[in-house]
């Protein structure tokens, strides 16, 4: 018994031939959308006239105590938002306003220390330090131990790059 996948455009239905041209349409925000951006297959006709249909909008951030501190993206028309600079025209507004710095990145994980009984003996790139060292000579069977139950390499005395490292006599 086999399996055949037969692909369809997600607008229409219509049957998608294996040599036929597929659009991918990512869906990035709409108010249905609850789950993340989603992707579609279309065909090109399908999608021909989108470009027809796009608005001219503007897209913002508020900042203020409403919303716990968070911002409000708000989206309208670009000629609305045009509407609302009543001292000098929009464009000249935009291109003579102060420029927003994106957040810096966050540091996603906070530092490990390598010289905890946790950590000891994990591949890391940094300088292993004595307190690190001695962790891994004096409980090496705890360490492996725990190295192997999460599928890292194990800590080898033998092997003169782990002997150097943590500090092993070498023969």
């Amino acid at each position: 018994m086999g399996k055949k996948t037969i692909h369809v455009s997600d607008f229409s239905g219509q049957v998608l031939r294996p040599d036929d041209e597929v659009v991918k349409v990512v869906v990035l925000e709409h108010p249905d959308l609850v789950a993340g951006p989603v992707q579609l297959d279309a065909t090109p006709v399908e999608v021909e006239s989108i470009d027809d249909a796009a608005l001219d909008v503007a897209v913002v951030e508020i900042h203020d105590r409403h919303g716990g501190g968070e911002p409000r993206r708000v989206v309208l028309t670009a000629s609305e938002f045009d509407a609302m600079a009543t001292d000098m025209p929009m464009a000249q507004l935009l291109r003579t306003a102060e420029r927003v710095k994106p957040p810096k990145a966050r540091r996603s994980a906070e530092k490990v220390d390598y010289g905890t009984i946790e950590h000891a003996g994990r591949p890391h790139r940094g300088r292993v330090t004595e307190e690190e060292a001695r962790l891994v000579r004096e409980q090496l069977d705890e360490v492996n131990k725990r190295l192997a139950d999460a599928g890292i390499r194990q800590v080898d005395p033998a092997d003169p790059e782990h002997a150097a490292r943590y500090g092993f006599p070498t023969a």
